[in-house]
C-alpha cells in the first residue's frame, strides 16, 4: 500500500505544480511607441489647445484587446497596458504635434488660466485595435476651432498598419498609427498659425445709479400754485 501511495502523491504534486505555473504565468506590460518626435525649440510658437481627446469606452481599460476574424474582441492572455491607454494617447499626440509645429505652446485640455490658444483641437478616437491576423486600425475625427470659436476644419480619418502578428508588433503598429494621425493633424493646423487678431467689442457705459433719497431732498423744489381767495360773491339768476 505504501508503494502505491507514493507514486500517487508524486502525481498529485506534479499536477498542482503545473497548475501553479499556469496561474502565475507572467504577463507582459505594454506602452504605445511615441517614436522619436523632434524637440520643439520655439517658446513663442503656435498656441494649440489639444483636447478634449475622447477615447472610445472599450479602450478605457488596462486589458489589451485582440480583434478576432469575426470582428469580436477578446482579452489578450499574455499582455495588458501598463497604465492608462488614454493618458498614453494624450502624451503621444502632444509630443508629436509639438514637434511637427516646432512649438512649446501645445498644451492638453483643460488649459491653465491665461492661456489663449490660436486653435483648439477637438479629437474623438472611436477605434484603435488589432489582432494576431488582423491589421492595426485607427478611426478618428477632429474639429479645429479658431480664435473666434468657429470651425475651420472637420475631418474623419481611417488609418491602417500591418504588423508581424506578435503582441509587441501590434502595439508598435498602433503607436505608428497615432504618429501618422498627429502628422496629418499638424498639417491641418499650420495654415491657422497666422490668424488676424480678434477685435475687441467696445463695452457699453454702465448706467448711472439712481440718486439717493438724501440727495433728492437737497434739490430745489418747485413751489406749487395755491388758489387765491377773494371776497367777491357770484350771483346766479
Amino acid at each position: 500500500m505504501t508503494a502505491l501511495r507514493l507514486p500517487l502523491i508524486l502525481l498529485l504534486a506534479g499536477v498542482l505544480g503545473l497548475a501553479g505555473c499556469s496561474v502565475h504565468q507572467p504577463v507582459s506590460l505594454y506602452q504605445l511607441d511615441s517614436g522619436s518626435p523632434a524637440q520643439p525649440a520655439q517658446s513663442a510658437g503656435m498656441a494649440v489647445l489639444l483636447g478634449p481627446v475622447v477615447v472610445a469606452d472599450y479602450l478605457q481599460r488596462e486589458t489589451l484587446l485582440q480583434r478576432q476574424p469575426d470582428g469580436s474582441l477578446q482579452a489578450s492572455a499574455d499582455g495588458r497596458w501598463a497604465g492608462s491607454l488614454s493618458s498614453d494617447i494624450d502624451q503621444l499626440l502632444l509630443r508629436q504635434v509639438a514637434g511637427h509645429l516646432d512649438s512649446q505652446r501645445v498644451v492638453l485640455a483643460p488649459a491653465t488660466q491665461g492661456f489663449t490658444p490660436d486653435v483648439q483641437v477637438l479629437l474623438t478616437i472611436t477605434r484603435l485595435d488589432s489582432g494576431t491576423s488582423q491589421p492595426a486600425i485607427l478611426d478618428a475625427q477632429w474639429r479645429l476651432l479658431d480664435r473666434r470659436g468657429q470651425v475651420r476644419d472637420n475631418r474623419i480619418v481611417h488609418l491602417q498598419e500591418l504588423h508581424a502578428g506578435s503582441t509587441a508588433s501590434q502595439v508598435q503598429a498602433q503607436g505608428i498609427l497615432l504618429q501618422r494621425l498627429a502628422e496629418q493633424l499638424s498639417v491641418a493646423l499650420k495654415p491657422l498659425a497666422n490668424q488676424p487678431p480678434v477685435a475687441e467689442v467696445p463695452r457699453k457705459p454702465a448706467p448711472k445709479p439712481a440718486a439717493p433719497a438724501a440727495e433728492a431732498e437737497k434739490q430745489p423744489k418747485i413751489p406749487m400754485a395755491s388758489p387765491i381767495r377773494t371776497d367777491m360773491e357770484v350771483f346766479r339768476f
